[in-house]
């Protein structure tokens, strides 16, 4: 991923996911994550890169999480996943993509997403 795509489309339903991403593509922006900010609104995430595992603590809401390969195709996904909690490793995960509670259950595994800038 090289530019700073703006928008997540679920190839399948052509719906965008996202219309406001923030990317956390360092190592202090994927150390801070959500921690500290408010709950994500409505088509609001966060992707994260490279990731493999995310945690929860000091968080005071809970999220969607979204576990992504390379080519941004759905591994697996942990549906309002509380605070203060740590996620499986997924060894085969390129991407995470933080969502607000019960907003990916319409993502399945093999499911493909896309970046836009819109």
């Amino acid at each position: 991923m090289t530019s700073k795509a703006n928008t997540i489309i679920h190839d399948s339903t052509g719906q965008a996911l996202v219309t406001k991403l923030r990317h956390a593509d360092s190592y202090f922006t994927r150390l801070r994550g959500l921690i500290g900010s408010p709950p994500l609104a409505l088509q609001e995430g966060i992707l994260i890169s490279p990731c493999k595992q995310v945690h929860t603590h000091f968080m005071k809401y809970s999220i969607d999480v979204v576990f992504l390969d390379k080519h941004l195709t759905v591994i697996n996904k942990i549906e309002a996943m509380p605070p203060w909690r740590v996620s499986s490793y997924v060894a085969v995960a390129r991407y995470v993509l933080e969502l607000p509670a019960y907003t990916a259950q319409d993502l399945e595994p093999a499911d493909q997403l896309r970046l836009e800038t819109r």
